[in-house]
């Protein structure tokens, strides 16, 4: 039996989100409610598997093997109804890194990316930084839901871009897109000739009655033009073992972002990361069944205390994710002034809006994947925040 209620101290582990709260924040009192992983410990097939390989005491050069390979997709056929063939796989440290090396692969300096804001800081930044443009077809918040507003989407993918950036599930938001809408993106980006890159690292972590559907899943000419990028990591807790995949169905952009993989030297898995992904695609699926059942508590513990403690705040129902986005503007508060009164009043370390470009300004993002006693604190320290 999991005991999902249980508290592992993880200061002093190199904890981003515990130990870095000084570097990121200015302050290391505060509850850190931030980063998005989790304060649960991963299924014990897992730390099996972990302990069996230390044991063996060799660490060397680490190579992909069929095993690993047919776990993954085996995985995705039984979670998500879609067939992988083995070849279509390539192994990344990363989603964040396979971002990267999709950017500088198939655009060039100067041209143009498309994303959805508000969403993850580091499709900004992966843009950005390697000197590509910005595009932005801003989601639409509409009774509380995140909407696509498709005529602007057209109309950005008519002004030269080359590749769209998809979070699905949405991040921060929580949307889980339905397959009109996944099927109307690809519609027009196929129109449009835009290569598609789909962030699904959160593809595991939907609550029902919604249903993650891969985009490249939907049909083969949608898949020939799209890159899935997906991990363990969210699902299963092993962001610091840095393993994840690509699928590219496209053998001709598979080709590229090997090419690309060989020139920067990142095409082999962690040893431990590879161990950890392979028991937790072949024995993690009831760990995963309980986790996501103690996380929906939490979102529901979250919403029932700010309906009764903190009526001017909203709750953007997550249909996915352990991220609960919620609404502040009715408070009047500037995002420095949110920040500020979350840490010196709430001591609270929360993600604030504006990081997640335009649309975000207002909100915040609380990670609810921790013991309850955790999220009730944290809704406190909020009340004291904003209160």
């Amino acid at each position: 039996m999991v005991d999902f209620d249980k508290y592992i101290d993880r200061r002093n582990t190199q904890s981003l989100k515990w130990d870095g709260m000084k570097a990121v924040f200015g302050k290391d009192d505060l509850l850190p409610m931030w980063v998005a992983d989790m304060d649960f410990s991963p299924p014990e097939a897992v730390l099996g598997a972990l302990k069996k390989r230390v044991e063996h005491g060799v660490f060397g050069y680490t190579i992909a093997t069929d095993s690993t390979r047919e776990a993954m997709i085996d995985w995705l056929k039984n979670r998500h109804g879609w067939d992988v063939s083995p070849e279509w796989i390539l192994f990344s440290p990363g989603v964040i890194p396979s971002i990267r090396m999709a950017i500088q692969t198939f655009t060039e300096p100067g041209d143009k990316v498309l994303l959805q804001s508000p969403v993850y800081t580091p499709f900004f930044q992966m843009i950005e930084r390697n000197d590509r443009i910005v595009c932005n077809s801003q989601l639409l918040l509409k009774h509380n839901r995140y909407e696509i507003d498709f005529a602007d989407f057209e109309e950005k993918l008519k002004t030269g871009v080359k590749l769209f950036l998809l979070s699905s599930p949405h991040n921060p938001a929580g949307r889980v897109w339905t397959k009109d809408e996944l099927s109307e993106m690809a519609r027009l980006c196929q129109k449009h000739g835009v290569l598609m890159a789909a962030d699904e690292i959160h593809a595991d972590l939907v609550a029902l009655p919604y249903k993650h559907i891969p985009l490249a899943a939907l049909d083969h000419s949608i898949a020939d033009m799209t890159l899935s990028f997906m991990a363990p990591s969210k699902t299963f807790n092993l962001a610091g073992l840095q393993a994840s995949f690509m699928v590219i169905p496209n053998a001709e952009l598979r080709k590229k972002m090997a090419a690309a993989q060989a020139r920067d030297g990142v095409s082999m898995l962690n040893t431990f990361g590879q161990v950890a992904m392979e028991a937790a695609y072949r024995h993690g699926k009831s760990w995963l069944d309980a986790a996501m059942a103690y996380i929906r508590g939490n979102i529901e513990l979250v919403k029932e205390e700010i309906t009764r403690n903190l009526p001017e705040l909203t709750v953007i129902e997550p249909e996915g994710t352990y991220l609960v986005w919620i609404d502040c503007r009715r408070l009047g508060l500037s995002d420095a002034e949110l920040k500020k009164r979350l840490l010196e009043k709430g001591k609270l370390a929360l993600n604030v809006g504006d990081a997640y470009g335009p649309g975000g300004e207002g909100f915040v993002r609380m990670n609810v994947a921790c013991p309850r006693d955790i999220v009730q604190e944290g809704l406190n320290r909020l009340k004291a925040a904003l209160t």
